[in-house]
């Protein structure tokens, strides 16, 4: 199975054009359904992780964590994205996704 290159995102209103909650709320609920295709994918990666990695000692990497976190916080920089939304999210992302390959990890080895 290939993944797509791209994510696609249904037309809405650009936020600085919305005159209306139902113009808002369109807009966020495009954006949400593209991110769940994204957090989809990056998912995947985290079970291509579990499978590549040869110890359950290195699923849990705090240089990884903090390397992540500062390309994120560049990024949300460059993007307008303020790092109070950023950094926590990103944080508790990760560590779902670290909850989830230790699982994988664990069932793919018994």
């Amino acid at each position: 199975m290939t993944a797509p290159n791209s994510v696609s995102i249904d037309p809405r209103t650009p936020p600085e054009d919305c005159a209306d909650m139902s113009q808002v709320r369109e807009g966020v609920d495009a954006l949400d359904r593209a991110l769940v295709t994204l957090l989809a994918e990056r998912q995947r990666y985290m079970e291509a992780a579990a499978r590549i990695k040869p110890s359950r000692d290195v699923v849990h990497d705090d240089w990884r964590i903090e390397d992540v976190v500062a390309k994120v916080l560049a990024a949300s920089d460059a993007a307008g994205l303020s790092p109070a939304i950023a950094e926590p999210v990103w944080r508790k992302l990760i560590a779902q996704c670290i909850a989830h390959e230790f699982g994988v990890w664990d069932r793919t080895r018994s």
